[in-house]
């Protein structure tokens, strides 16, 4: 049995409404990175020097020794860039992700935050890259970055992101039970569930583009007005689309030199400007989302033993369950918990079978307002198709015009006639009947089967969302 881990279809071509507070078409939620005496220093403890995210060119780092131009850039974004900002979006709602031993070594920032009334949401212990760390050595980074960071700031983080982290960090997070969201993704435009254990973990995805890190990296901004113009251009896309939520991601010694802080201010400007913008933290978004769409768990396809696979999807091809055993073979993923996603695997079977094979699935299906549905010996699946068409009340002279069709068909093509009387009325089957049977059989038992494929989707939309 295969399994594919990654979620490639999330909320689909509908997402849900989001209903953000006061009708709003677009949450812009502004993160503000607090980092400076965080970073990688050998005062910290760490090996070497910071080398990453400044206005040094191609910086690395230095082993065994302080490097005191990147030390007085981290030092600018604490005494300027922070108090800049903070002028700025005092009045807005914003979420801080703070290093819990940077904001050890602010006490007047911290302060500050709290004077806002920011969320002040955790980014960790220290700012290091997680890739190669062992699970307990992150784990107990994050216990005792939640323990300093409740110490210094009076109240636990409700949201966590590690930001450089590793394939363990979310479920390290959710298995803690101590955060409303998790940010460490960058998968959507909406906050989304994951399942992690016995935990509902809310994601609430970050932003790498609208991020004013791309002042510190080879391809990104240049200038304040190029920013300004890509944050412009996203609010635009998403508050056309509405129902969406706009993140920016912000470092006090990036933005907060003043030749890029003029763009943002402009930005806040635009954005206000509009009707129906809601500013909002991370911890409102996530209270917001868990009560207009708390997670719901159902039993996911991709997680099914092959008996129970079998046993509940074996019908949705009439009596068939050997497309059912051999869908169950493929590598299924979250993408194929839904009804069009399990369809697709259920349907691979299908194609891929022998002409005798499919053949027999196709005889396997009742003739239409037949004998057996005379008897009442259909399938509960083929007993309500045929009745939301009507066919189980029809009259003696259409029931009779129906067993003469039917008799006509099999007698042409040896197989019944099969369509997905979900999509009919009555005179639509009949209008179709006499169509069909004009066809010859090589183009007839394509069409059987596109309606066998069809009848299929509609019995697993009735089991599964979407």
């Amino acid at each position: 049995m295969q399994r594919y881990p990654r979620d490639m279809t999330g909320h689909g071509a509908e997402p849900p409404a989001a209903d953000w507070p006061g009708d709003a078409r677009i949450a812009v939620q502004i993160v503000l990175n607090y980092e400076e005496g965080g970073e990688n220093n050998i005062l910290h403890g760490d090996v070497a020097s910071e080398a990453f995210l400044s206005e040094i060119v191609g910086s690395a780092a230095w082993p065994g020794q302080r490097h005191w131009n990147m030390e007085s850039i981290y030092e600018y974004g604490a005494r300027a860039g922070f108090w800049r900002l903070h002028r700025m979006l005092a009045c807005l709602p914003v979420t801080v992700y703070g290093i819990a031993t940077a904001l050890a070594r602010a006490p007047e920032q911290v302060a500050a935050m709290q004077d806002a009334g920011w969320e002040i949401a955790s980014h960790g212990l220290k700012w290091i890259d997680y890739k190669d760390a062992p699970e307990d050595v992150e784990r107990a980074d994050m216990i005792e970055a939640i323990r300093l960071h409740t110490e210094v700031t009076g109240t636990p983080p409700r949201g966590w992101y590690t930001g450089r982290c590793s394939v363990n960090t979310v479920r390290l997070a959710a298995e803690t039970g101590q955060f409303s969201y998790v940010a460490d993704s960058y998968a959507d435009d909406l906050p989304y569930w994951v399942e992690i254990g016995r935990h509902d973990q809310l994601i609430v995805p970050y932003t790498l583009d609208a991020n004013d890190m791309r002042f510190a990296t080879p391809q990104g901004f240049n200038a304040g007005a190029q920013f300004l113009d890509y944050l412009k251009a996203s609010f635009d896309t998403l508050y056309r689309e509405g129902g969406r939520m706009m993140s920016i991601g912000l470092h006090c010694r990036l933005i907060g030199r003043p030749g890029r802080a003029e763009a943002l201010r402009q930005f806040i400007d635009y954005a206000q400007a509009h009707d129906g913008v809601w500013f909002a933290t991370r911890a409102q978004i996530a209270d917001h989302w868990a009560a207009q769409h708390p997670h719901q768990r159902i039993a996911r396809p991709s997680q099914l033993d092959r008996d129970a696979f079998v046993a509940t999807y074996g019908g949705v091809f009439e009596h068939s369950p050997w497309i059912a055993a051999g869908a169950h073979g493929l590598e299924l993923g979250p993408a194929h918990d839904t009804a069009l996603g399990l369809h697709n695997a259920l349907c691979r079977v299908f194609r891929s079978a022998g002409d005798d094979a499919r053949l027999g699935v196709l005889n396997a299906h009742p003739d239409l307002a037949g004998k057996l549905a005379a008897a009442k010996r259909l399938t509960p699946d083929s007993t309500a198709e045929q009745a939301s068409a009507g066919l189980d009340a029809l009259t003696d002279a259409e029931r009779a015009a129906f067993q003469a069709q039917n008799a006509a068909y099999l007698d042409r093509f040896g197989f019944p006639f099969i369509i997905a009387v979900r999509d009919h009325d009555k005179a639509g089957i009949m209008a179709a009947f006499a169509a069909r049977l004009q066809n010859d059989r090589a183009t007839e038992l394509a069409e059987a089967c596109r309606q066998v494929e069809r009848i299929a989707l509609h019995r697993l939309r009735a089991m599964l969302p979407r």
